[in-house]
């Protein structure tokens, strides 16, 4: 499966994935398209906002490629509890 494939599919899931979950998803995926975050770190109070920032930022130095093998292998993980 490639990157693209997963991340069509995890968009699909039938159910929706937990806070926790989600945010994994969202910053691997960030990683994979952006690379090493570029925006500046929300506010404490904008907690959603906060949350996303941190999900990506803990992957700041991989690579494109590393982080879509590793979005693939997080889908390939949740696919058969929300596929």
């Amino acid at each position: 499966m490639d990157f693209n494939t997963a991340a069509e599919k995890a968009k699909n899931f039938s159910k929706t994935p937990t806070n926790d979950e989600f945010l994994e998803f969202y910053g691997l995926f960030k990683q994979a398209t952006v690379g090493d975050i570029n925006v500046a770190e929300p506010g404490a109070l904008d907690l959603k906002a906060k949350a996303k920032w941190n999900a990506w930022n803990k992957h700041k130095g991989m690579s494109k490629d590393a982080a879509k093998a590793a979005y693939i292998a997080t889908y390939e993980k949740y696919a058969p509890k929300y596929a």
